[in-house]
């Protein structure tokens, strides 16, 4: 991993990680209201126009647009794409895996987060897809839990890694974890460092200081972890054909826990569940 040992945290105030907060709670409140406009027959396009009124409502600017080169949304990624999928006019159909990518600014602070779903609800799903996002979802929360101040970034791929193999186990299947793509660090920027790899890895990686806001978000496999990009530049697939599931959510270390920025809830309900000390600062 070429940060190691060049990057590092910066930590940010109680006063800025409450603005992030902000920003984040937009970001989780337009997923949710995404997820219940997501059905056949509607395009990814027209969940992108959608997610763009609703920041823009509320005081927010979809930060993906600010992106250099980038002129949408949300990323919306379908079946055998992995991440950076681009809204158009695909029309999507019950029984399709769809991972959606959402960012937003509010005053100079970003929030992002993604998750996956199936369209058309899990009766339409096929099994094997439900326990492929689940495990995706299961190890960003281990991911999450795994953050303490006074810790490592590296923590979080070990914890990440470590979940996707005992929910392969227990699915006796055989993941794989996209090594190319991995979560990062936030706040005045949506992309900043450090780099937040899903995966176990060796070397010394950079401390997590109370006022560290990063972004778990693991992207797994059902088939090879390869991929590559499509000539629109953007969209990721999997070169097999299999396909994957990204979840993330913001995330902050303060005085008192966690909190994740992007989660309604601020993560209480599942870090409670995982023992890890759940700190906002309201």
């Amino acid at each position: 991993m070429g940060w190691m040992g060049r990057e590092r945290v910066v930590a940010k105030t109680p006063e800025q990680i409450a603005l992030m907060r902000v920003a984040g709670l937009l970001v989780g409140r337009t997923l949710e209201m995404l997820r219940g406009e997501v059905r056949e027959g509607v395009t990814t396009a027209q969940l992108d126009a959608l997610a763009e009124q609703h920041i823009r409502d509320h005081g927010g600017i979809p930060n993906f647009q600010l992106v250099p080169g980038y002129s949408h949304t949300l990323c919306t990624s379908v079946n055998e794409e992995v991440v950076h999928g681009i809204p158009g006019e695909r029309v999507l159909v019950d029984g399709d895996l769809l991972s959606i990518d959402c960012g937003a600014q509010v005053q100079g602070w970003n929030g992002d987060a993604a998750m996956t779903v199936v369209v058309g609800g899990e009766e339409a799903a096929r099994p094997r897809d439900l326990r492929l996002s689940e495990a995706t979802r299961a190890s960003m929360w281990a991911g999450i839990a795994a953050l303490r101040a006074g810790g490592r970034i590296s923590d979080v791929g070990a914890a990440v890694e470590d979940s996707i193999i005992a929910s392969g186990q227990e699915h006796d299947h055989e993941y794989g974890i996209v090594l190319d793509y991995v979560g990062h660090g936030i706040g005045e920027d949506m992309h900043m460092p450090p780099q937040v790899p899903n995966y176990r890895h060796t070397g010394r990686s950079p401390a997590t200081p109370v006022g560290t806001t990063i972004c778990v978000e693991p992207m797994v496999t059902l088939g090879s972890q390869d991929n590559h990009v499509l000539p629109d530049d953007w969209t990721i697939v999997t070169d097999d054909g299999s396909r994957a599931a990204h979840w993330e959510h913001s995330v902050a270390i303060t005085e008192r826990g966690l909190w994740v920025l992007t989660a309604i809830d601020g993560g209480e309900a599942e870090l409670t569940a995982a023992g890890a000390p759940f700190g906002p600062l309201d």
